[in-house]
């Protein structure tokens, strides 16, 4: 039976209002987990007032050999 382990990512989006999210450094933040074998299974905005987005929560996953 193969076996996972998880892990979550959580970004920051600044801003007063929340919503602004430096695209650069989260592609490079995805691109090294990936480097390291997890596997992007999931992203989903955490909102805050009025519907702006407060973080992005990423879900992870990867064999365990």
């Amino acid at each position: 039976m193969e076996k996972f382990e998880y892990k979550t990512l959580f970004t920051d989006a600044k801003g007063a209002f929340g919503g602004k999210v430096d695209r650069h450094a989260f592609e490079k933040e995805l691109n090294d987990l990936g480097a390291q074998g997890w596997e992007l299974v999931s992203a989903v905005p955490s909102a805050q007032s009025y519907g702006s987005t407060r973080w992005i929560i990423c879900i992870f996953k990867r064999k365990i050999i």
